[in-house]
Parts: C-alpha cells; sequence; structure tokens
C-alpha cells in the first residue's frame, strides 16, 4: 500500500542545488523514485545559516523502543503536529526542509489506483516543511525525518484528500529559524500551496516499485 506522499523526486546537479538553495554539497546523485527508509537531501537552520544533509525518511522519535515504527511515519498532520507526542516537541526545535522537485500521489479509480506525478513551476525546486529526530542507543544513532501534510488545493483534491506541505520561498527560512519558537506561527506556514502554479499529469505504474528508479518512470502516459 503506498500512503500520501510516499515517493517523490530529486533530478538536477549540485550546482543547481547550491545556487537555488544557498547550501555546500560534496555528493549528490538524482533519483525518479525516493521512497521511505532512503536518505533524503535536508536542510536546517543553525546560528550560521543553512545546513545541508541527508536524513533517513521515516521519523523514528529519540524515545522509541522499535526503529520499525518509522515506516509508519513518514507523514506527520500538520493540524495536529502539536499535539501528537511523537512531533509536538519537534515544532519548536526541530524543523527542517526536505527537498524535491516532484512528488508522486495516487488516484484512486474503481478498483485500481493511477499514480501522478505532480510539479510546481514546471520541474523547478521546492521544500516540503518536516521535522527531524535524532535516536541514539549505544553505539548505534539514527537521524530521521517525517513529511507535513495538509488539506488538499483545488488542484489536488481531485487525486487526493491530503497533500504535502510545499512551503512558499518567502516562508523557508521562517520554517527552520532556531530562533523562532511560536507554534501558532509556525502552524499558519502549514498551508496548502497555490494550485495555480502546479501541474500533475498521470505516470507508469512502475513507480509503485521503488525499485524501478530511472529517468522513464516520470514519463507521461
Amino acid at each position: 500500500m503506498i500512503k500520501l506522499c510516499g515517493r517523490f523526486t530529486l533530478d538536477t546537479s549540485i550546482e543547481v542545488l547550491e545556487s537555488e538553495l544557498g547550501i555546500a554539497l560534496t555528493e549528490f546523485e538524482p533519483s525518479y523514485n525516493i521512497a521511505p527508509t532512503q536518505q533524503v537531501l535536508s536542510i536546517v537552520g543553525t546560528k550560521e545559516g543553512r545546513k545541508s544533509g541527508y536524513l533517513q525518511w521515516g521519523l523514528v522519535p529519540s524515545w522509541a523502543k522499535d526503529l520499525k515504527i518509522g515506516s509508519k511515519m513518514i507523514n506527520a498532520r500538520s493540524e495536529t503536529v502539536d499535539e501528537k507526542p511523537s512531533f509536538k516537541r519537534l515544532l519548536s526545535r526541530r524543523r527542517c526542509l526536505i527537498v524535491a522537485d516532484s512528488f508522486y500521489e495516487w488516484k484512486r479509480k474503481e478498483k485500481d489506483k493511477q499514480p501522478y506525478r505532480i510539479t510546481v513551476n514546471d520541474g523547478r525546486l521546492f521544500t516540503f516543511a518536516g521535522l527531524w529526530d535524532r535516536w541514539i542507543k549505544r553505539d548505534q544513532e539514527l537521524v530521521t525525518c517525517t513529511i507535513l501534510t495538509t488539506k488538499p488545493n483545488h488542484l489536488m483534491q481531485s487525486i487526493h484528500d491530503r497533500m504535502p506541505v510545499i512551503l512558499q520561498e518567502k516562508n523557508q527560512n521562517n520554517w527552520i529559524d532556531p530562533t523562532i519558537t511560536d507554534k501558532t506561527f509556525l502552524k499558519s506556514l502549514l498551508v496548502p500551496l497555490d494550485s495555480s502554479i502546479m501541474k500533475a499529469y498521470p505516470v507508469s505504474k512502475k513507480v509503485n516499485n521503488p525499485s524501478n528508479n530511472d529517468k522513464s518512470i516520470i514519463d507521461p502516459v
């Protein structure tokens, strides 16, 4: 079963990532089928500015006893993020941007599901609003993340009843600013993106299998 926002893509170059996002990278490999448990390019805010790195997708809270919980926590509802034990403390102090250039969603059609690829500004980079946490036990350390979701905009309504929070560029810095801790303000940033700058088109069901990861899976069908 594919969960909401269970796949996305990032197909660009280090040069574009560095220039558009204001980060420095030493390694990067494009992917057309990023899936839960994989490492995802993320950005956090520090006193010195933006810091980039890779987080494992699927949140494992610092207090978790079973690492398998991460596979169930790839998304978090923005409406209740300040209430749930796994997320509420992270909202004020462990926020991140998760970098992408499209995501997939599955539209139910009778007994079947059709995958769609959704882009923003004709395929330009964007960032999901995310939360992260660090789990440590003895000599093992795991740093993981989750993607926040919200109600669908006009475009997404015809595909799914939820959508990932894609932050407006003007709100990216606020989201990762470590000096901002007001939960009411932070939750006000978690709104559906304007559907007029988004596009969606059906793609092959090859995307259902995360081992399929070549450029052909983003082709329209």
